[in-house]
């Protein structure tokens, strides 16, 4: 399958290496000196581009992925909020995308893990809950895209909350998610049930790139000939 990498960073970098192992071809490679290349034919003739950028870029590259009718899987987070128009502009085209807040296979089984506690602790008035993610300095959203989903997953369940908050709160209305920039951290993220007399922890720990890169390897396998937006959960049938 040939391959074209949008963003040529860590992320890049690592995708590039797990593709070459898995006997993909890596067709073209576009970063910030070269964005022209995405009009280009070589990028048109790519198989499926795997975008890993930033909020800033990810709209216009999923857009360019589109209009040159190339299938795009977007690990770039920070951009959601457009999800709905960028779905029917994809559907409209014909097109395909891909996108996940975390490609991490242990991350999406956290998700799950996550919403199936928050089901059963949504119960008992006594516990508060509490996001807390850690990443590296270089991360530009804040929080997490992996955060924000683990937040939404657990609001599916606590009906009296109307949201998440950016900090530690104390109201009872808002679910709070603490984010943390230090060093090279590649993501932790750990939910917390606090109660007087215990305390529930569920946390999943990234120990490298190397599980992000390899899920968005398989997602762009998965997406290679089809039509329509999917996520990890039409990967995983979770």
């Amino acid at each position: 399958m040939r391959i074209a990498l949008v963003g040529y960073g860590k992320m890049g970098k690592e995708i590039e290496k797990i593709a070459k192992e898995r006997g993909h071809c890596i067709s073209i490679i576009i970063d910030q000196d070269n964005s022209e290349d995405m009009n280009s034919t070589s990028f048109k003739q790519a198989d499926v581009a795997i975008e890993f950028t930033n909020p800033y870029s990810a709209l216009n590259n999923i857009n360019c992925c589109i209009n040159s009718g190339v299938p795009v899987v977007c690990g770039s987070t920070g951009w959601l909020d457009h999800l709905p128009e960028i779905s029917e502009y994809v559907k409209a085209q014909n097109g395909a995308l891909f996108y996940a807040s975390n490609f991490s296979l242990g991350v999406n089984i956290f998700f799950k893990v996550n919403q199936h506690l928050a089901s059963i602790m949504s119960k008992f008035n006594d516990y508060s809950v509490e996001v807390e993610e850690w990443h590296h300095n270089q991360k530009l959203d804040s929080p997490s895209g992996t955060a924000i989903t683990a937040a939404e997953g657990i609001l599916e369940s606590y009906t009296n909350k109307n949201g998440w908050i950016n900090q530690s709160v104390n109201d009872s209305n808002k679910l709070g998610i603490i984010s943390i920039r230090k060093g090279e951290i590649p993501g932790t993220h750990t939910v917390t049930y606090d109660s007087p007399v215990d305390k529930i922890v569920l946390t999943h720990e990234a120990k490298s790139r190397e599980g992000f890169a390899l899920g968005a390897v398989l997602a762009a396998e998965f997406l290679a000939g089809k039509t329509g937006v999917y996520t990890m959960s039409d990967l995983l049938a979770l």
